[in-house]
Formats: C-alpha cells, sequence, structure tokens
C-alpha cells in the first residue's frame, strides 16, 4: 500500500504536536481555559440582547440579562441569572454610572443584600 507523502506526514506531525502540547496542559490550566472560552461567548450573546430596562450580570450564569422589577436585589439578580459556576463566586462587582464597587462574596453569602438600580452590570468571578 503506498501512503500519499507529505500529506500523511504533515498529518501524524500535526496530530503528534497535539499530543504533546495537550500533555503539556494543566487541569487548571484547562478549567480556565474553558471558563475563559464559556464567558466569551456568554459576553458575545450578551452584546446581541435587546436593549431594555434591567440589570446585566456577567460570569457563570445562564441568563444574562434579568428584567427590571420594583425592588430588585442582588440576591435575586443573581438568582434570575442562574448562577452555574462549579464553585461560589468569591467576588461580586457591581458597577454603576460610571463607577464600581467590589464585595467579598463571603459577606454578600451570608445575608447582607444590596438594592439594585436600572443598568447596573453585576459581575460574579
Amino acid at each position: 500500500m503506498k501512503r500519499h507523502g507529505k500529506f500523511f506526514g504533515i498529518l501524524t506531525l500535526s496530530f503528534s504536536l497535539a499530543a504533546l502540547v495537550s500533555s503539556c496542559t494543566t487541569k487548571s490550566q484547562a478549567r480556565a481555559e474553558a471558563q475563559n472560552a464559556f464567558l466569551a461567548g456568554q459576553n458575545a450573546a450578551l452584546k446581541q440582547q435587546p436593549a431594555g430596562d434591567g440589570v446585566t450580570v456577567t460570569g457563570a450564569v445562564k441568563n444574562s440579562f434579568v428584567p427590571w422589577v420594583a425592588g430588585l436585589t442582588l440576591a435575586q439578580a443573581i438568582a434570575t441569572a442562574n448562577y452555574v459556576g462549579a464553585d461560589e463566586p468569591t467576588q461580586i462587582i457591581i458597577k454603576r454610572q460610571g463607577e464600581s464597587a467590589t464585595l467579598d462574596a463571603k459577606v454578600f453569602l451570608n445575608g447582607k443584600d444590596i438594592p439594585l438600580e436600572i443598568g447596573d452590570v453585576i459581575e460574579l468571578r
């Protein structure tokens, strides 16, 4: 049987390089790369969201746009966004009118809730 020369050699080299590169990736690197890819896709979808009254939640969530209701709180927004991260977030950043505030998620998760305003952006890390 005759092999296809150059093509077969390039294909074999490609598979060898892929195996070499994949063996050099640690589990934490792979997890970080997967999370970054997920967040990039989420941000792209966010840009396609129709404008409307509500708040935006970024991070490991299923629904990045939360419609506005009177009295909306941070806890309600995160619950509505449906957080799907493997671990609880460690930081919560609230961006409002060009300013931002960083919260320790442990403090928030222990019962302190914060009222939101239309247009707030919540980032879960």
